[in-house]
């Protein structure tokens, strides 16, 4: 088959190296990770991107996105069939399923969540070097904003007696994936945990989601097709997301 992946650029590394392995030919198309602040400006910026895909080029076009922060709802693919992972964010594709990834929260709700991706693709931006939803990221604003205001000490004064971070969090997660070795940030995030009084934990990660997303092995237990000219809309249970009727028809 002839794919096209788009893929958050944050799972970059796993992209690339799980193309390179797959009996399949795929362009990977990488996505500034900036746009998950705003779902609306990524939402377009995904759409802009299918309608600019040549009718007839590809057999499939593989999103390597979760629903996050519903920024995938309602994208349409004019002539093409797109395949996506039935998850709620990046962290589920780095974990390896959906399930650990409810189990992980289940358990310790509190988890800032880190990656060697993630810290890489950070280090010209804000300076957030964490994934999770908008509530995580609008603290480390805050934060960023007490550093360029006051230096880093005050900030993490000021961050101590707002209480901010360890009313939220209790755990930093370092996710390693066992398939590919990736320079290690375990120090860096060791530091972060130890500084803002979170328990810090290596968690043993998988890329199997986009190895099976891009070797073409896609059930319906974990990947949802969706036919030309039609979308996906949030499904509020265990399947995530399903297929429905495009607006436009």
């Amino acid at each position: 088959m002839y794919l096209k992946g788009i893929f958050c650029e944050v799972l970059a590394r796993q992209a690339y190296y799980a193309a390179a392995l797959s009996p399949h030919v795929v362009d990977v198309e990488l996505v500034n990770k900036g746009l998950h602040d705003t779902p609306e400006v990524l939402r377009a910026d995904l759409q802009r991107r299918l309608n600019a895909i040549e009718r007839d080029r590809y057999d499939a076009v593989l999103l390597g996105y979760g629903l996050c922060s519903n920024s995938i709802v309602g994208l349409v693919c004019p002539h093409t069939r797109m395949v996506v992972p039935r998850a709620h964010d990046c962290i589920t594709l780095y974990l390896g399923s959906k399930e650990r990834y409810a189990d992980e929260f289940r358990a310790t709700p509190g988890t800032y969540w880190y990656t060697a991706d993630y810290i890489e693709r950070s280090r010209d931006d804000d300076g957030r070097v964490a994934l999770g939803a908008a509530g995580e990221k609008d603290m480390s604003v805050v934060y960023q904003e007490y550093v360029e205001k006051y230096g880093r000490d005050n900030a993490d004064y000021l961050m101590e007696v707002m209480g901010a971070w360890r009313a939220h969090y209790s755990r930093a997660a370092y996710i390693e994936a066992e398939e590919m070795p990736l320079p290690d940030y375990v120090a860096q995030v060791q530091e972060q945990a130890a500084r803002r009084g979170w328990v810090f934990e290596k968690l043993a990660g998988s890329i199997i989601i986009l190895r099976d997303l891009i070797e073409g092995r896609w059930d319906d237990e974990r990947f949802l097709i969706v036919s030309p000219r039609r979308t996906l809309v949030p499904t509020y249970d265990a399947r995530i997301i399903r297929e429905a009727d495009s607006p436009e028809g």
